[in-house]
This record gives structure tokens, C-alpha cells and sequence, in this order.
């Protein structure tokens, strides 16, 4: 042995701690800059990976529920998904039964809840108040929760174990790295170590996970010590060549492979074959120095790739989706306003189930929502569907008996009236009137002998009533005059007021007006919507006026940046790159206003489907402001 090597063996003797939390003793020269992986990325980094390389391997698309289940058990009751479920987890194999259970558990939730809504409208119907409602399990709901118990049980059990079995494998791979160690001082004949060395690797890979908070520090330690084998054991170069480029060839066979992904129509078959391939490939050693950039960066690019496709995919679904729901939400609304309206003929209820009909086959064209929409939108609008396709049974199998009911139906609002006319709770009593006026105009008719008796005494209690109301404001009128001049006061402080250049003193002035308006009672009725709908205009300008400002200092600031490119070699292809980015942006923009603007078609004139109406409108006009902004920014590129 000369000195050099008598020196190195002094080196390795020293112990070192590597990075992480297992502190392991290694006898061997460690590089001071040694690469530590972060805990999130999912491929650990060795000799391989340039140390600013990041992976995009995570499952962030929440659209990945949307692939197609192996267990369809929607055509199942309630009695038999609780057998089904009974059965299925006497199995304790949690990994097996996962999937299957959770099927289980989405529809027997998705019929217990229609049973409930049902019970629950059943409960009103009898007379029952919403809010004292509850609802309690049935012989159905208690065996699904015992045998759900049951799998959580086993479920508990199960992580136990895989943590039991990681830290296990933990003590397994630490063993294999003491004997890495071990090798590298080995004064054995080259084959010997090197066969030894190959059946560590063998068994190192047929090791199984160990604690996350583990992985980086012993993939470090295991690499580590490898490459140390490789310099301390002096591998004859031609042995050492050939071990690099067998792993030269596997991991070029890795590339092809992920390639192939690219044409994979299945977006959650490629991430998971693509997840199998980096875990396949941190297990494979180094490659020769020369092609070790170009196959990682191979492989990197394809991993781009692969993810880029997964996302713009899980993106279009999801647009899709959004507009979707929003048109079948229009038509959900359609629907309830036909539900709600009352009919009183059979001509009537003809007119009515063609305009249902339409709905319907307008329904069935239009594309699928999310899963987590699916149900909640089909049981409104098959709900609505439903309470008016009952209505038409129940009108014409009991035409004869309907007026009684309805007579019954106007006796109980005038009994309600009647205990409340002498109310003093002005506004309480005042809304509650106004609701029952209003449900008794969608009440149809009554037996014609009760008609005039059954109306002059409903109208007698609500006259007396509005007559007390009368009365007791007739003292106020003096107050609610100062309220309007007050109002008025703070409506001309608001023409007079200049917007500031700072958004932030411009936001202080306009509470202030809120909180001074909010403070000031009641007016006049005659005016109260008029000064109000003044204030609120105002308001609005304001708003829209510091909005308008906003959009002028965007469109200079990008100015000056494009300005900005003219020294830039590559600015022509920046510029042209970037009018195709806004282009695009503004294509998506008009697509959704007109997929708007047709969903405002599916309203009709009710107080409720107004309100909807408007806050469409707005969403229009602040995408139609957007659109402008961008085009400006176009005109501002093709002046370059």
C-alpha cells in the first residue's frame, strides 16, 4: 500500500453526518456541497439530475375524478349496497377493497339523501316547521355504518402496518448501506466485490418505501456511498464503462417509453405510467459523463410535455364543464319558475308540459358538468321536473276535490290573518301579509258558493291591518322628510367630489358616504327607490371611473415595457410571441360572452330570474372591459 492510498484510508475513517434526520456514520471523504432533494418533489435527485432541475409530477387536477370508475353500482337500492358493503369488507385487504368501497359509499349517500329530501318535503307537507325537522337513521343507515366502522377499523389497521413495514424497510436499507461501507475498505479479488456489490444493489431495489421524512437522506447516504464504491475500489475502466452504458441503454428505453405517453389518449394512464417510469429511473446508476445532460434533459422535456398535455386537457374539460353548468343552472331556474306558476286548466297544464318537454330535450343536448356537480344539479332540475309532472297527476285525478282544498287552503291564511292584524311589528307583520296575499293569489280556485264569502274576509283582515299601519306612520311623515333632505345633502357632496390620484383615499371618501347613508333612516316611500337608485348610480360611476383609470395605467405600464424590448435581439420573436398569448386570451374572453349571453335567454321575467339576469350582465361588461384592455395591448405590440 503507497501513501496516497494510506492517506485516503485516514479520510475515510472520519465520521460524517449526512443531511436528514437519520444520523448515519460514514467513513468516507464527503464533498462539502453535498445535494440535499426537497421533501416535495417525488423523484429523488442523483448524480444524474442537475441540482435546478424540478419535476412536475403532482396530482393537482381535481378533474382527475372524473375518470371512469371500475364499479358501477348506480342501478343498486339501498338494501342491496348494505349487503354489498357487509360483504365486501370481511375482506381486510384495505388496498384491495378501497376502490370498491368508496363506490359503495357514493351511491347509497347519493339515495339516502333523495330519501331524506323526501322525508323532509313529506314532514312540511304534514304540517311539519323546516327548521324543527330531524331526521333519524334508519335500520338501512345503521347496518351501513356498522359495516363502514368496519372498514375503518381495518383501514387504521392497514396504515399501521405500511408504517410498521416502512420503518422496516428503513432498518433494511440502513443495514445494506453498513455493508456498502463494509465493501468499500473490502480487500476481497475485484469479481468478489463487485458481484457483492451488485447483489446489495439487487436488494436494495427489491426494498419496498420507508418514512417520508427518511427519503432524502438515505437515497443521499445510498447514492453517496455508491459513488464512492466507484472511486475507492478502483473498478477497471472497462468494467466501470460497461456498467455506465447499460444504464445508458435502460435509461434511453425510459425515454422511449414516456415518449409514447405523449400519444396516450387516457390522461390518468400516462401520469401514473410516467410516475412508474421516474420511480424506475432513480433506480437505475449512473451513465457515461458525455451523454448525461442530453438523456436527463430527454427525459425532463418529455416530463414537461406529458404534464403540460395533462393540464391544458383537465383545463378545456373544466371550461367545458363551467359553462355547462352554468346553462344547465339557466335552465334549472326556467324550470322552478314553471313549477312555480300556478295552473288551473287542462289547457293550461297541455301549454305548460311542452314548455317542460323543450327544457328537457334543451337538457340532454347540452355536454356534462364535474362529478361533484353532477348529482346536485340533475336532482334540482329532476326534482323541479318531478313536483311538476306530480302536480299534472294529482290535478287531474282529483279535479273534483281541488276547489275543497283550495277553500280549506284560503280559510287557514285568513286564520293566520286574522292572528296577526293587531300586530305592532310594522315590517315583520307588513312582509308576512304581502306573503300570504301572494300565496293565496297561487291558489286556485274555490267552490263557487264560498268564493265571495271566503275572499271579503281575507280582504277585511288585510284592510284592517294596513288601516293600523296607516295610522300609526301618519306621525313619522315629519322625520322621514328630514331623512330625504339629509340624503339629498350627501347625493350632491357626491357630484362635487374629484377622484384623488391615490385609489386608496378615493376607496376612504367613498365608505364614507356608505357609512353616512347607511346611518340615515327611512324616507318617503314615493322616493325611496328613486334617491336610492340616484346614490347607487353615483356610487357605481365612482367605481367605474377609478376602474377606467386603472386600465390606462395597465395599458402605459406595458407600453414602457414593450418599449423596453427594442435592444432585445430576440424582441421580434418576444413580440410575436406574445400577440398570439393575447390573441388567445381574447378568443377565450368573446367565447364565454357569448356562451353568456345565450344562457341569459333561458330567463324569463320574474323578480328572481332579474336578479340573475344582472349579475350576468355585469360579468359581461367586466369581461367586455378585459377584452378591451387586452386589445389595447395588441394594438401597443403591432405598433412595434
Amino acid at each position: 500500500m503507497n501513501a496516497t492510498e494510506l492517506k485516503t484510508i485516514e479520510k475515510l475513517n472520519k465520521p460524517t453526518i449526512l443531511p436528514g434526520s437519520v444520523k448515519i456514520n460514514v467513513k468516507i471523504d464527503v464533498n462539502e456541497e453535498e445535494t440535499k432533494l426537497p421533501e416535495e418533489e417525488i423523484m429523488p435527485q442523483d448524480e444524474e439530475i442537475p441540482q435546478d432541475a424540478e419535476l412536475d409530477l403532482s396530482n393537482d387536477n381535481e378533474n382527475e375524478e372524473e375518470e371512469e370508475s371500475e364499479f358501477d353500482f348506480s342501478n343498486l337500492n339501498k338494501l342491496q349496497l348494505v349487503e354489498l358493503l357487509e360483504e365486501t369488507v370481511q375482506d381486510p385487504d384495505v388496498a384491495k377493497i378501497k376502490d370498491k368501497v368508496a363506490a359503495i359509499k357514493t351511491n347509497f349517500l347519493r339515495l339516502n339523501k333523495i330519501d331524506r329530501d323526501k322525508e323532509m318535503e313529506q314532514f312540511i307537507l304534514d304540517g311539519g316547521d323546516k327548521e324543527s325537522y330531524e331526521h333519524k337513521d334508519d335500520p338501512l343507515e345503521v347496518r351501513f355504518k356498522a359495516a363502514f366502522d368496519i372498514y375503518k377499523v381495518n383501514k387504521e389497521k392497514y396504515k399501521e402496518e405500511q408504517e410498521k413495514q416502512k420503518s422496516e424497510n428503513l432498518q433494511k436499507k440502513l443495514e445494506i448501506i453498513e455493508e456498502l461501507k463494509a465493501l468499500i475498505y473490502s480487500e476481497e479479488t475485484l469479481k468478489k466485490t463487485y458481484d457483492d456489490f451488485r447483489a446489495l444493489q439487487d436488494r436494495w431495489k427489491e426494498i419496498g418505501q420507508v418514512p417520508a421524512n427518511e427519503v432524502s437522506n438515505i437515497w443521499n447516504t445510498y447514492h453517496f456511498l455508491i459513488e464512492k464504491f466507484y472511486d475507492k475500489v478502483k473498478i477497471n475502466r472497462e468494467l466501470r464503462d460497461l456498467d455506465l452504458k447499460k444504464n445508458l441503454e435502460a435509461k434511453i428505453e425510459l425515454c422511449e417509453k414516456a415518449e409514447l405517453l405523449l400519444l396516450e389518449k387516457s390522461q390518468t394512464k400516462a401520469f401514473k405510467a410516467l410516475q412508474k417510469y421516474h420511480d424506475e429511473w432513480k433506480e437505475i446508476g449512473p451513465v457515461p459523463q458525455d451523454k448525461k445532460d442530453e438523456i436527463w434533459e430527454r427525459f425532463k422535456n418529455t416530463t414537461d410535455k406529458v404534464n403540460q398535455i395533462r393540464r391544458e386537457h383537465y383545463a378545456k374539460i373544466e371550461e367545458e364543464q363551467k359553462a355547462n353548468y352554468e346553462a344547465k343552472e339557466a335552465i334549472c331556474v326556467k324550470m322552478e319558475e314553471i313549477v312555480n306558476e300556478p295552473v288551473n286548466s287542462i289547457n293550461g297544464y297541455q301549454k305548460k308540459s311542452n314548455e317542460v318537454n323543450d327544457l328537457f330535450k334543451t337538457w340532454k343536448e347540452i355536454g356534462p358538468v364535474s362529478k361533484k356537480q353532477s348529482d346536485e344539479i340533475w336532482n334540482r332540475f329532476k326534482g323541479s321536473m318531478n313536483t311538476f309532472f306530480e302536480a299534472k297527476k294529482e290535478f287531474f285525478s282529483k279535479l273534483k276535490v281541488q276547489q275543497m282544498e283550495n277553500y280549506n287552503k284560503k280559510v287557514q291564511i285568513c286564520v293566520e290573518t286574522e292572528n296577526i292584524v293587531e300586530s305592532t311589528e310594522w315590517k315583520k307583520t307588513t312582509d308576512r301579509i304581502k306573503q300570504l296575499q301572494e300565496e293565496w293569489k297561487t291558489i286556485g280556485p274555490v267552490p263557487k258558493r264560498h268564493s265571495d264569502k271566503i275572499w271579503k274576509r281575507f280582504r277585511s283582515a288585510c284592510d284592517a291591518f294596513f288601516a293600523r299601519k296607516a295610522e300609526h306612520f301618519s306621525g313619522i311623515k315629519g322625520e322621514e322628510d328630514a331623512n330625504l333632505k339629509a340624503k339629498q345633502e350627501i347625493i350632491e357632496r357626491i357630484k362635487a367630489y374629484e377622484l384623488k390620484k391615490d385609489r386608496n383615499e378615493n376607496m376612504e371618501a367613498i365608505r364614507g358616504f356608505q357609512r353616512e347613508w347607511m346611518a340615515i333612516g327611512h324616507v318617503p316611500m314615493k322616493v325611496k327607490d328613486s334617491i336610492q337608485n340616484e346614490y347607487r348610480s353615483l356610487i357605481d360611476g365612482m367605481f367605474d371611473k377609478m376602474r377606467a383609470n386603472d386600465n390606462e395605467l395597465t395599458t402605459n405600464e406595458y407600453r414602457n415595457m414593450v418599449s423596453g424590448l427594442k435592444d432585445d435581439p430576440d424582441s421580434r420573436d418576444k413580440v410575436r410571441r406574445e400577440r398570439m398569448n393575447l390573441q388567445t386570451k381574447i378568443q377565450r374572453l368573446r367565447d364565454e360572452i357569448t356562451t353568456l349571453e345565450n344562457n341569459i335567454g333561458f330567463f324569463a321575467r320574474s323578480k328572481q330570474s332579474e336578479l340573475l339576469k344582472q349579475e350576468y350582465e355585469k360579468k359581461i361588461a367586466k369581461i367586455k372591459n378585459d377584452v378591451k384592455v387586452l386589445e389595447a395591448k395588441v394594438k401597443i405590440l403591432n405598433e412595434q
